[in-house]
């Protein structure tokens, strides 16, 4: 629906990838193996590389030649970036290479693998499935299961609350924060409320989407697998990227990690590792410098708990069972989550120079001014009167959604609660309501959709 020409593109990708299993699976010999996996590599990583990179490269590339005196006439590709390349690509990928592993047999099946490739449910924004999960459903009977048709429900209404509620909602005030023109007239307080906001804007969108594409799959008889457990509630950064975009960390590790060494020789190696992995994970993204530099800053992030051999800890659940976090454990998950916020303004800027406008503008104004430099009542006219109401449902919003996700952390799923017919029936049209009443529909498009 979106541009009918790309289905050339997913059609060429899967077919490639179907031939290479079948041929895979028929020879033995290692050198054509290797010749067939390459193939496969380069032909989706050469589109994911055409269509998403090409540009950006190529102006590098005319920046450098010019700093050397050299002028090269440019060439650009005026194209819109196919809509979920990024994911589907991925997945072909991990196909083919856990074929070429003889971790699964290859599929005869062109219609099985086809639907593999482009399950709309996840297509355009994940998660990221691998053929040995997600394959072998395709092959089952259809059978309509009431219990998982209801979850898949509560997925739906549950996703839908994020994205129009809490995402829309502050995507609203982080875009009038975002866009200012001079941040260093900004009360540090409202710099301070923009990178919040984004951060519950990035995670309600895109887990939002990945709920709705869960509950989608299981109306239909699919399971896909969680992507998200309560991020924000993670008590250092490997719990964080334990729990943020599971299908992607995963498919990094599995296919990245592990055969660069992984944490396997020398400790220069494993942070060499480490290293790589996050600045592809960076790059993935998109093609822009601040996405680099993300991957740089979540990098360093992440090496002192690996130096200090601490990165396996904090696997067991939050809290422990108990009501509340011990206050040791509460000042973990509040740094945590503040480190991983002041990743996001790198993440949100639409370049390097707004990025670090935005961090020095805050953190000069919080060490001049204080974050509350000025009454509530002046600090609240920074935003025009009709937005107002948006940053009030923004806070209310939040406040319900760490309530539900701190209530539900130890579920499976989430929203997946246990209440009887009656309680069931009221917290669940009052979540209904909630969108109903606060939810913000402006057609925002999901932030993952660019990726």
């Amino acid at each position: 629906m979106w541009d009918w020409r790309f289905l050339f593109l997913i059609i060429l990708s899967s077919t490639t990838d179907y031939a290479v299993g079948i041929f895979l699976g028929r020879n033995s010999d290692k050198k054509n193996r290797n010749l067939l996996l390459s193939f496969s590599v380069f032909v989706n990583l050469g589109f994911l590389f055409f269509f998403k990179y090409f540009n950006f490269f190529n102006a590098q590339f005319l920046i450098f030649m010019s700093r050397i005196g050299i002028h090269v006439d440019p060439v650009s590709i005026n194209i819109i970036l196919p809509v979920g390349i990024s994911f589907y690509t991925f997945q072909t990928l991990s196909y083919t290479i856990d074929v070429y592993n003889k971790k699964i047999a290859p599929t005869k099946s062109i219609i099985d693998f086809f639907a593999y490739v482009a399950f709309f449910p996840q297509l355009v924004a994940g998660p990221i499935e691998r053929a040995s999960r997600l394959l072998p459903q395709f092959k089952k009977k259809r059978v309509f299961a009431y219990n998982e048709a209801l979850l898949g429900c509560k997925l739906i209404l549950w996703g839908l609350f994020k994205k129009a509620v809490v995402a829309d909602n502050c995507s609203v005030i982080v875009n009038n924060i975002f866009n200012y023109s001079n941040f260093s007239v900004i009360n540090p307080f409202w710099l301070f409320i923009g990178i919040i906001f984004f951060a519950f804007q990035i995670y309600s969108d895109f887990s939002g989407y990945s709920d709705i594409a869960i509950g989608s799959a299981k109306l239909l008889g699919f399971n896909l697998m969680t992507n998200f457990r309560t991020p924000y509630f993670s008590r250092d950064i490997p719990e964080f990227w334990r729990r943020w975009h599971i299908s992607l960390t995963s498919w990094f590790k599995d296919y990245v990690y592990i055969p660069l060494g992984g944490s396997h020789g020398t400790k220069t190696l494993a942070v060499r590792n480490i290293f790589i992995i996050f600045l592809i994970s960076g790059i993935w993204h998109g093609a822009n410098w601040t996405f680099l530099i993300w991957g740089l800053y979540s990098a360093v992030c992440f090496f002192p708990s690996f130096i200090q051999k601490t990165h396996r800890l904090n696997t067991d659940n939050i809290a422990n069972g108990n009501f509340l976090p011990k206050p040791r454990e509460l000042v973990s998950i509040i740094f945590t989550f503040l480190l991983i916020c002041l990743g996001w303004v790198f993440f949100r800027s639409p370049n390097l120079s707004i990025s670090i406008d935005y961090i020095w503008s805050f953190f000069n104004g919080l060490f001049t001014t204080g974050l509350l430099q000025y009454s509530p009542s002046t600090l609240i006219h920074f935003l025009p009167k009709e937005m107002i109401p948006v940053f009030i449902n923004s806070l209310i919003s939040i406040v319900f959604l760490l309530t539900i996700e701190w209530f539900g952390r130890d579920i499976d799923n989430i929203i997946d609660f246990k209440l009887g017919t009656i309680k069931s029936f009221i917290f669940y049209n009052i979540i209904l309501f909630m969108i109903l009443l606060l939810g913000n529909f402006n057609h925002e498009e999901f932030i993952y959709f660019q990726f």
